[in-house]
């Protein structure tokens, strides 16, 4: 296994059961694991600040892999620098609030469907957060 933090591996930041099972390469690029890298440390300061184990439920997703899903075209996903993560006894609002009272420079955080948080970083090494805080429902 590769780690790219203390609790968190590229394994899990580019596994999809969708790349499985259709055999689309989700395998990322130098740069884009040095962007999975910076998320993985934004990860690790959330799982400091809220004391629990995060799930990665979607980490990297190759162009193929995010089209696949329906994903945006520019999403963030696509080079590294966003997961979407869930903790298994926080309500997702609750992990949203949570989040957003850390001082932690994330770019994006999206409440997803009631099923997920969806946090990003800077697209580039040293890039201004933005700090948005949005949702999307059905």
């Amino acid at each position: 296994m590769t780690r790219l933090s203390d609790h968190f591996t590229l394994e899990e930041m580019v596994f999809s059961q969708t790349a499985s099972r259709d055999n689309i390469d989700n395998t990322p690029s130098e740069e884009t694991v040095r962007n999975l890298t910076r998320l993985c440390s934004m990860l690790e300061q959330v799982r400091k600040s809220i004391v629990r184990p995060i799930v990665v439920t979607s980490g990297y997703r190759s162009q193929e892999l995010n089209r696949m899903i329906g994903g945006k075209p520019t999403s963030q996903h696509c080079i590294g620098c966003a997961a979407d993560i869930r903790v298994n006894s926080m309500s997702i609002d609750d992990l949203m609030d949570a989040i957003i009272a850390t001082d932690l420079p994330y770019d994006q955080l999206i409440h997803e469907f009631d099923s997920w948080v969806h946090i990003s970083i800077p697209s580039r090494d040293g890039g201004i957060p933005r700090r948005e805080k949005l949702i999307i429902d059905k």
